[in-house]
């Protein structure tokens, strides 16, 4: 993962919280929706901010389709389209 390591670290901060509180019970600045089903969960460090885009399955299974460095204020829809061609490919 190209992702520097404070971000990295700041993703298993989140995911500690989601496995402690639930995913339900988790919101911004953490996780937001995205849309076609698909979630980001939201990286700062201090080279800038990063996201992971995933879907939720049966079962509470997290499956992560992409993780990229942002560097605009919205989502690219390139990052959204590969996602969702990952989710298909699944």
């Amino acid at each position: 993962m190209d992702i520097p390591l404070d971000m990295q670290a700041y993703f298993h901060r989140v995911c500690e919280l989601i496995g402690r509180y639930g995913l339900e019970n988790l919101g911004r600045p953490h996780i937001a929706p995205l849309k076609n089903k698909l979630w980001e969960i939201r990286m700062k460090g201090k080279d800038g901010i990063a996201r992971a885009i995933y879907i939720t399955q049966k079962d509470k299974i997290i499956t992560i389709l992409r993780v990229f460095k942002k560097k605009t204020k919205k989502v690219p829809n390139e990052e959204i389209a590969l996602a969702l061609r990952r989710l298909r490919e699944a």
